[in-house]
């Protein structure tokens, strides 16, 4: 099993490292690229063709394990990822409206469910429930799943935010996967962290590297969570028959996704309340706030990694101390509104003299490296690879 491993992240991590150059050059003599303006972070126009990359790292780590293993499963959810690719690359070219985007989105999700024979139909005891009706099932894992995507698209404003993310989403979801002994969705979250890594380097460090990932790839991972989260709670999956009595499988999902998605919920309600489309741009997410703190892309990143790191470390120390399924459903949420909806509106309506605000902008000030020892070595490593 570790040769297993080994084999599948070694494979696709060394594939991205590959292909990222070529992929930038193309992007730039192609001019596809994402133009600075009033709602974007960026000042110089940036390739965003990164998705394609990841893609073909996820792609071609598969195939390396395939002699090791059986990821004929695998094939249904890699065609979903191929027609988010071809939908996000797509959308960054020639910006697709966000209702044809969306009704994209609900067909490829409905076929992966109807093709994998897989849906969230099992509540495994939360709120006393087990396996329920497909009827309810299914429309419940399209709604998820298409929520999954948007959150992750919706969380990619800052340099290493959604890469960060799907590495430390993914190596949570390995660790599962490994010991549930699910081995093709093991393969796929290992495969996946292990072709985010070296992208993940060249957007936070590269200078003539950088790369955005781009809806392309947003939409690609939002897919790969979803398949994640369906395989999870599926009636008969190898992770439920695994699990404890008393483990929350279902808290435990929603605090490995918690930021993306609370932080998704808290903007689209505003947007509605402003009478607004709930998908029409602006700068009101939880990395904005951060931003606007004073803090760099890098210190935003770790800062609203660490915070949904908590968010999932809270929920298993709720489980180790013996709380119920519903007990550890209701701490995951009322920390991920805290950490997301209490964070943002409680940090807006403070002075300036507040001492919180004042002491969250002085770790702002210290996350500048960028002009730092380390940093201009790791960029000056990322542009010459």
């Amino acid at each position: 099993m570790l040769q297993h491993i080994l084999i599948a992240f070694f494979a696709s991590l060394f594939a991205v490292m590959w292909i990222h150059p070529l992929v930038v050059r193309i992007a730039m003599e192609k001019n596809i690229v994402d133009n600075p303006d009033a709602r974007k972070l960026q000042r110089i126009p940036i390739p965003v063709l990164g998705g394609c990359a990841v893609f073909f790292g996820i792609l071609l780590g598969i195939g390396f394990t395939s002699a090791h293993c059986d990821c004929s499963s695998l094939l249904i959810t890699i065609t979903a990822m191929t027609i988010m690719l071809y939908t996000g690359t797509m959308d960054d070219i020639l910006d697709l409206s966000p209702r044809l985007r969306f009704m994209i989105e609900i067909i490829v999700v409905a076929l992966l469910v109807m093709a994998n024979s897989q849906s969230i139909n099992n509540f495994y005891g939360l709120w006393g429930l087990e396996v329920i009706p497909q009827w309810v099932a299914i429309p419940l894992t399209i709604f998820a799943a298409v929520g999954i995507i948007n959150a992750i698209n919706l969380i990619d404003g800052v340099d290493g935010l959604s890469s960060g993310y799907g590495v430390m989403a993914s190596v949570v979801f390995a660790v599962l996967f490994l010991l549930a002994g699910d081995v093709s969705m093991m393969t796929l979250a290992v495969v996946t962290a292990g072709s985010l890594i070296p992208f993940f380097f060249h957007n936070v460090f590269g200078k003539t590297s950088k790369m955005f990932i781009g809806d392309g790839g947003t939409l690609v991972l939002g897919i790969v969570f979803s398949s994640y989260v369906i395989s999870t709670l599926a009636d008969g999956s190898m992770v439920g028959k695994f699990i404890d009595s008393n483990f929350g499988i279902i808290p435990f999902t929603l605090a490995a996704l918690s930021v993306p998605v609370f932080d998704t919920l808290r903007v689209m309600v505003a947007r509605i309340l402003r009478h607004t489309s709930p998908f029409s741009p602006d700068k009101t997410h939880l990395h904005h706030l951060f931003i606007e703190l004073g803090f760099s892309h890098a210190g935003t990143t770790v800062s609203i990694l660490t915070l949904n790191s908590l968010i999932i470390l809270l929920h298993l120390l709720s489980w180790k101390l013996g709380c119920s399924i519903d007990v550890q459903l209701y701490i995951v949420i009322g920390a991920s509104l805290l950490g997301t909806a209490g964070f943002y509106y409680g940090t807006k309506a403070m002075s300036d003299s507040n001492i919180f605000k004042r002491m969250m902008k002085a770790i702002g000030r210290a996350s500048h490296i960028e002009r730092k020892g380390f940093y201009l070595t790791m960029q000056k490593l990322m542009d010459r690879i």
